[in-house]
């Protein structure tokens, strides 16, 4: 039977539909401009397409441009209207930057926006400055820019690993999928070392530097080869885009869908980019998955706050992130892969240390074992990075205040049994040294368990068997005693280590929901309008230990303070500045994000059906605390449930 090669009709149309709204915006174009390094004249090709049109009358001008000193490239600056840069006085440093508000103002059809991955300076509204770029796109703003290639997150462990420099100042890979046109300026590494000798890059002696670490021969090969693969993937999107929207007929393969498996590890960051290059090289759908269970679990802060980066980052670069709960890592990440057709799964390589295999098990083996049909594709880490893994996992078991209780409870166990022992007699007494074990499991979790089981068989062996006072043993008949009764304390630890996970999987899930219906009861239990803000307020400040400010738009559009909880919360011009950006771009915004991250609250919009009606913020006090993933949920939750309820009011929506 021969194979139909036809489009499918529902991708034609959502294609279709898509084309229609995009072509119906006032978005404006991004175009590109990629090269494999500095200096091989991406600014230049920029400024010249520049002139040219200004030359045919389109209004042009010079957002932010750096020239580095280089006389070529500030000939072409000659004759172009240059919007003034921000100056910001940082401890005696003067640092420049590009004045947004200015551009925004000024509406030109087309502004040019240099290095477009630079982080900006604190304090001002983005952190990033393709963030700022973004903002010019939806405002109507044609944006040129430059890029190298080092700077594409999904690309850093690869530039890492050929260079060995690790780049931090990157940009998710999402924005070059927003760009209209890339255009790739090249230049053979003989010819871009020539530039640095010429001293048309860098000063002579910071080109001398360079030139001896990152820009060697070896690295311009490699970042040049990167460079025109990854345009070439771009220009491939293109066509099978092209191809989709006429209709031409194709080979039209079924996708491949990834899963990455992440923890709470730095090494999980090199998987999420692994998954990113990998889906984006077989046009597939992609999952970031985190399974947490007894086996896994992040007890530190350190751990939850990588976890929430590793998921954040993930989500940035276009995963589709998904927390999972469950009893066996294993069987439910296959479980999920099968019941959502995954194609290839990625994991990283466990340790090699067979004692940590066996501390922990390997979940590797297990999902390669259950994998079936689905390709599992093991990534090796540097031997640092696993042995950083490992002892930050470590340190991150060891609870130096459970171990003295652990070792508490035992003592007292054996000062209860030591009067009693010829009574109790060697097997009651055994049976008692249980219970420590079995409290410790589930007070504390199973490595509490572990290390209070072995205290446990020591102690017994010191105390009441002969020779006391001693860990020697007389009789080797008690060895069978002493082995039974230490795998019975792993057990006991594990199944009541279980039994605590589960039981407050259990109470975090119903806090959850109760949290939830009873902010909806509340808030249709409400009498009039000022009440059902008031309710609000106090429901969420309660439910997070936080301060509160619900904000809505007046007669003239102007964010007013309806709602708050917290006596040292006032609603200044700045809160009045962020909040305002957060309900015109319907983004969330504020401390712990990307935009606006100097400010002290946390401001989500509240949006029905696409349309923005107020602002929530609110304050955890510390500067330095986050929102746990599933605490951001939850609030996501409740300002839907608000958003909702302030709608159907009709008394505050304009």
């Amino acid at each position: 039977m021969e194979k139909d090669c036809r489009p499918d009709p529902d991708q034609l149309l959502q294609r279709l539909q898509n084309d229609e709204r995009v072509a119906s915006s006032s978005r404006g174009h991004l175009k590109i401009i990629l090269g494999a390094a500095a200096g091989v004249g991406k600014t230049y090709q920029m400024l010249e397409e520049a002139q040219q049109l200004k030359k045919s009358g389109v209004d042009v001008v010079v957002a932010l441009v750096e020239t580095h000193g280089r006389h070529e490239t500030e000939v072409l600056l000659e004759g172009m209207e240059a919007i003034s840069r921000c100056r910001l006085d940082r401890g005696g440093l003067v640092i420049e930057e590009m004045d947004l508000d200015g551009v925004l103002a000024r509406h030109p059809a087309i502004a040019l926006v240099d290095e477009l991955a630079h982080a900006n300076a604190p304090d001002l509204r983005h952190a990033k400055r393709y963030q700022d770029v973004e903002e010019l796109l939806d405002a109507g703003i044609s944006v040129y820019t430059t890029l190298n290639v080092q700077h594409i997150e999904s690309l850093n462990d690869i530039i890492f690993q050929i260079t060995g420099v690790r780049v931090r100042e990157t940009l998710p890979d999402r924005v070059l999928e927003l760009a209209d046109e890339i255009e790739v300026v090249d230049l053979t590494p003989e010819d871009l070392l020539q530039r640095f000798k010429d001293g048309k890059v860098y000063v002579p002696a910071q080109a001398e530097q360079a030139m001896q670490r990152f820009f060697r021969k070896g690295n311009l090969l490699g970042l040049r080869e990167i460079a025109l693969r990854y345009a070439a993937r771009m220009v491939d999107e293109d066509m099978r885009t092209y191809m989709e929207r006429h209709g031409i007929l194709g080979p039209w393969p079924a996708g491949s869908r990834l899963l990455v498996c992440i923890n709470a590890s730095t090494f999980s960051e090199r998987l999420i980019r692994i998954g990113q290059r990998m889906a984006a090289d077989q046009d597939a759908e992609w999952f970031a998955v985190y399974a947490e269970s007894p086996q896994e679990t992040s007890s530190t802060q350190a751990a939850r706050d990588q976890l929430a980066h590793n998921l954040t980052l993930a989500r940035e670069m276009g995963a589709k992130v998904q927390v999972l709960s469950a009893q066996n890592i294993a069987e439910e990440v296959i479980a999920f892969s099968r019941e959502h057709n995954i194609t290839v799964i990625i994991v990283g390589l466990p340790s090699s240390r067979l004692w940590s295999k066996w501390w922990r098990g390997s979940v590797v083996n297990e999902i390669i074992k259950q994998s079936g049909q689905i390709h599992v594709l093991v990534i090796g880490g540097e031997q640092a990075d696993m042995a950083k893994q490992e002892s930050q996992s470590l340190a991150g078991d060891i609870n130096w205040r459970q171990l003295s209780g652990s070792l508490l409870i035992v003592a007292a166990t054996v000062a209860f049994c030591w009067p009693l022992q010829s009574w109790l007699g060697l097997i009651n007494i055994a049976m008692i040294l249980l219970l420590p074990v079995i409290y410790s499991g589930m007070t504390w979790g199973r490595r509490s368990g572990l290390i209070t089981s072995l205290l446990a068989v020591a102690a017994l062996d010191f105390f009441f068997v002969a020779p006391k006072m001693t860990l020697a043993i007389e009789d080797l008949r008690y060895l069978p005693v002493f082995i039974v009764f230490v795998i019975v304390g792993i057990i006991t630890s594990f199944l009541a280590d279980l039994v605590r996970w589960q039981g407050e999987s259990a109470r975090q899930r119903e806090r959850f929901v109760s949290a939830l219906y009873s902010f909806s009861r509340n808030l249709i239990a409400a009498g009039n309008g000022e009440e059902l803000l008031s309710c609000a307020a106090r429901e969420i400040a309660q439910a997070f230990e936080c301060e509160v400010m619900i904000l809505l738009p007046d007669e003239t559009g102007r964010l007013k303070e309806r709602a708050k909880m917290g006596e040292h919360l006032i609603f200044d011009e700045r809160k009045l500045g962020v909040a305002t950006w957060v309900l015109r771009h319907g983004q969330e915004a504020g401390h712990g994000t990307e935009t606006l991250s100097s400010a002290t609250l946390f401001y989500l919009p509240l949006k029905t059906k696409e349309v923005t009606i107020g602002v929530l913020g609110v304050g955890l006090g510390k500067a330095e605390q986050l929102l746990l993933p599933e605490q951001k949920r939850l609030l996501e939750a409740f300002t839907n449930v608000l958003a909702l309820a302030l709608d159907r009011s009709g008394e505050f929506v304009m």
